[in-house]
């Protein structure tokens, strides 16, 4: 009784009623978090991670949904779509959200501009892969190959990383490496073991059982140096490209209008996990390195890579609509 006398008397004066601030009490129920590819490949394997994680520290379910399509608009439109409030998260990367944006002249929405950075997870280089028994085995002996004759990689489609990565290496090589696009990476890789094509540019996780098992033969990593979980695997700048270093982030995006207390909730939470052993092995695993950054530093690495990329896309000449 004298609780509610309390509050009447508040109301009645005309005195602000104090409330909880949303960050507080997140989260009181799960959360999703929207993956824009198919299963299998680097952003399901660390959302999956970190979501197992993040739902262990909040005492809540975190549920992974994979919504592939266009390229990761589908999942994108999906995120915009739902109510600001930290309970529906975007795991993106560098492809979806630096890179769309340049590729898709009739998007409904900006990707650089229409969500709110929330943490990075980590960076992930990928690798060029061969068959195992392929005839050449190191970047020399692909340049050689290239000058004699016509050498292909498959990408998960025109634009993607894995096509402008290949197109980056033929101008770091002054080679000609021959595009073959696919609707994702699943399909390039069925033919480059099936021996339809010579090369695929991809991400280590999504071929790291492959590599393992030796049914297909790692020729470089694309980052700047070697990947302590995979250090056998050389990198392209090794074999005299010194400059060449494509080591792409993964991180968390959220609907533009989430409440700012409730985004350095999940930074903090998030890079805490980062810290932690168990996401670092489990990281490690994948070949990906933990990359901790504040909403604000995010949000700048974003805008630097959407200016960079754009100028890459520009530059293939790669379009999709």
């Amino acid at each position: 009784m004298m609780k509610r006398l309390f509050w009447l008397i508040l109301l009645a004066s005309g005195m602000a009623v104090p409330t909880i601030a949303p960050a507080q009490s997140f989260p009181d129920r799960p959360v999703r978090i929207i993956v824009p590819q198919t299963p299998g490949g680097a952003s399901d394997a660390l959302a999956r991670i970190i979501g197992q994680k993040l739902g262990d520290k909040w005492g809540q379910t975190v549920v992974i949904e994979n919504r592939p399509g266009a390229g990761g608009n589908v999942g994108m439109e999906a995120v915009i779509a739902a109510r600001p409030d930290g309970y529906t998260l975007l795991m993106s990367y560098v492809g979806t959200q630096a890179i769309n944006g340049a590729l898709y002249k009739k998007l409904s929405f900006d990707p650089g501009k229409d969500f709110a950075p929330v943490a990075t997870l980590a960076t992930l280089p990928f690798v060029m892969v061969a068959k195992a028994d392929a005839a050449f085995k190191t970047i020399p002996e692909i340049l050689d190959a290239a000058k004699k004759g016509r050498i292909t990689y498959g990408s998960a489609g025109n634009g993607s990383v894995n096509h402008l990565v290949g197109e980056m290496f033929n101008a770091a090589a002054k080679v000609k490496l021959v595009h073959i696009p696919y609707r994702g990476a699943a399909p390039a890789l069925q033919d480059l073991m099936g021996g339809q094509i010579d090369l695929v540019f991809t991400s280590l996780p999504s071929v790291a059982g492959f590599i393992k098992s030796g049914t297909l033969h790692p020729i470089a990593v694309t980052s700047g140096r070697r990947v302590p979980s995979f250090n056998s695997i050389p990198t392209i700048a090794e074999a005299g490209f010194k400059d060449f270093d494509v080591n792409p982030w993964f991180g968390l995006m959220a609907p533009k209008k989430t409440p700012p207390d409730v985004i350095l909730k999940i930074n903090k939470d998030v890079n805490e996990l980062l810290r932690s052993k168990d996401v670092m092995a489990s990281f490690a695993a994948q070949g990906a390195e933990p990359y901790a950054t504040s909403p604000d530093d995010f949000a700048a690495v974003l805008q630097a890579d959407v200016v960079k990329w754009g100028e890459v896309v520009k530059a293939s000449g790669a379009q999709v609509d």
